[in-house]
């Protein structure tokens, strides 16, 4: 299995931004709620290497918790739906009959809506919540994991390897590990990555028009609608954590190149 230099390039930047992310308590220990009402909107500085935002909280430190939070509640939602996806869209393609019924009618149900605004509408059901803006992120991205996983599995469930296999008494789990988990893994780590990305960007999306999580928690959506209106005044402060959602997106766009 080959890795194209696009992918190498997008697990270097998000290696970086997570290192940056998770090491900056050890390295640039600073409270991100602290307030310096005299110092506001500064630019980069000794004191503040990333500068001030208007209430005169530390940028690099709040910027650091936005990323992982942004990416710990995504990778969260994405697992989460991987293992329903895997298991539903297995269960799906290999026995078909009233089981692929079931799940394919609750797909069906999920897709009657585009994605964001069922998220928006999970959101709004309790806003600030981080297990609504998980549950929402969750359900959005299972339909795409069933739907490839439903549709790889019908396909190898009539395939003259499954039925070798189980002419010579190897069970499911074995037809399974055997045959069909190798043609699912380079679908679903291209999947993960592409899902990945679309959550951080759907998270950010709810907290820039403040349906998401709610202040003084440090989320990148949330910081640019705080800063948009000192976009004049302090642009390098504003772009901060759009660079932040561009360089995450990127990389994990980068990543889920096709595999050769």
């Amino acid at each position: 299995m080959k890795i194209s230099t696009s992918q190498y390039l997008g697990a270097t930047i998000l290696v970086v931004m997570l290192g940056f992310a998770f090491l900056q308590p050890y390295f640039y220990p600073m409270d991100i709620s602290f307030q310096d009402l005299t110092n506001t909107l500064s630019t980069p500085n000794a004191l503040a290497w990333f500068g001030t935002d208007h209430l005169g909280r530390d940028m690099l430190a709040r910027l650091s918790s936005a990323i992982r939070l942004s990416f710990g509640l995504s990778l969260f939602s994405v697992c989460c739906a991987l293992i329903a996806g895997l298991l539903t869209g297995v269960m799906a393609g290999f026995f078909g009959g009233w089981i692929d019924r079931i799940f394919s009618f609750m797909c069906d149900l999920v897709m009657a809506l585009p994605g964001l605004l069922l998220v928006l509408l999970f959101a709004a059901l309790s806003p600030g919540s981080f297990w609504t803006l998980y549950l929402g992120i969750s359900l959005v991205m299972w339909v795409e994991f069933f739907r490839v996983i439903r549709s790889i599995s019908s396909t190898m469930a009539n395939s003259s390897e499954i039925q070798a296999s189980r002419l010579m008494g190897m069970g499911w789990l074995y037809s399974f590990k055997r045959h069909l988990l190798p043609r699912l893994l380079p679908m679903i780590a291209t999947l993960s990555a592409f899902s990945l990305g679309n959550a951080i960007l759907a998270l950010a999306t709810l907290g820039f028009v403040s349906v998401g999580l709610r202040p003084p928690t440090a989320e990148l959506g949330l910081m640019m609608t705080e800063l948009f209106p000192y976009y004049y005044e302090a642009p390098l402060i504003f772009l901060q954590p759009v660079v932040a959602v561009f360089l995450m997106v990127l990389s994990l766009q980068l990543l889920s190149g096709r595999v050769k």
